[in-house]
């Protein structure tokens, strides 16, 4: 002891400090880099646009033989400032009450607009003032590798922000309806749930994605609708109230063809759609389309699976006549059928 109050008392004038000076707060800022920067600044330019959503639902859920309470949560970001709001439709579904959380702490009551299962994109909105909004992007112009920052609520813990890179582009993601989604981004910015209907934004603080889901026993496997599929259904929900798609009425099955039958019918396709039952007064039950068909095209396009006939089948189908390959008794033949709507 003796010796280290001596080695203290030998220490230059020079060289003694005061300990007080070690209590004031010093100014790094000039040791932030650039990606921190933009982080940061796209935080403090969309963060009052991200909403926490509370729903109350009429039931409790079985999910996965667990039983899930009659309430949830997620995230959503407003689009204008009479109150639109985007969310997802696996958020929202099956709602009795939605409570909408600003970031300000105002607490509101949201009505739902529009909700499309297929996409798992829905639109709500809130009547109140002072909103701040968020703009679209362009995904058409995203690159792998570039900035992608996810802003929501998970695990109700509010305004939660992640940062990572979009990793992938134009993947396939299926919805809780069953059908494939088209147009997924892929990121490896952090996800959980209640992360679900936030944005996921550029560097500029555009929405280039609405989150989505995420593989939970995975690493950095997370999925957002991407921004330009999402602004055409949120427009279509908003004017229209819902999204119109074509319905023929069958019940079917993909079958695989092997070599010999694809050489000997001259296929373009590696499988098809078997047709096992026609829905009585649809429209396949009023055409020529019969049981025990396998449709192989639709139109011009090449048809691998239900999946296909799902995309072909949009707004532009309802109502007009449609041409439909089928394989049927060793030929491909044309079937023609009017789809109506969904």
């Amino acid at each position: 002891m003796l010796k280290f109050i001596e080695s203290v008392n030998n220490i230059p004038q020079d060289d003694k400090r005061d300990r007080s000076s070690v209590q004031e707060p010093v100014d790094d800022s000039h040791l932030l880099d650039a990606y921190s920067k933009t982080v940061v600044q796209v935080a403090n330019e969309v963060s009052d646009a991200v909403v926490q959503i509370k729903v109350k639902t009429h039931k409790a859920k079985i999910v996965k033989g667990k039983k899930r309470p009659p309430f949830s949560s997620g995230s959503g970001f407003i689009i204008s400032t009479d109150g639109y709001i985007v969310t997802n439709s696996h958020v929202i579904n099956d709602a009795k009450k939605i409570e909408v959380v600003l970031q300000d702490g105002r607490i509101l009551v949201g009505g739902i607009i529009g909700d499309d299962p297929a996409t798992d994109i829905a639109v709500i909105q809130i009547d109140a003032n002072n909103l701040t909004p968020i703009k679209f992007g362009d995904s058409d112009q995203l690159q792998v590798g570039q900035l992608a920052i996810a802003i929501g609520n998970p695990y109700g813990f509010q305004y939660s922000l992640t940062a990572g890179v979009v990793s992938a582009m134009g993947r396939t993601l299926r919805s809780e309806s069953g059908r494939l989604i088209d147009d997924v981004i892929q990121t490896d910015a952090a996800l959980n749930p209640g992360n679900s209907g936030g944005p996921l934004v550029d560097s500029h603080g555009r929405v280039i994605g609405v989150n989505t889901a995420v593989i939970l026993p995975a690493q950095g496997l997370c999925f957002a609708v991407a921004s330009n599929l999402a602004r055409y259904i949120v427009g279509k929900l908003i004017i229209e109230g819902k999204v119109r798609r074509g319905y023929i009425g069958i019940a079917g099955q993909v079958v695989r063809f092997n070599a010999n039958v694809i050489k000997r019918y001259q296929l373009k396709v590696k499988s098809g759609i078997h047709v096992q039952d026609l829905e009585e007064g649809s429209p396949s039950g009023n055409s020529d389309l019969k049981s025990g068909d396998i449709i192989v095209g639709f139109e011009e396009q090449l048809v691998h699976s239900i999946d296909d006939l799902h995309k072909y089948l949009d707004e532009s189908t309802i109502d007009r006549l449609v041409n439909l390959k089928v394989l049927r008794g060793g030929k491909v033949i044309p079937v023609e059928i009017t789809p109506i709507e969904l």
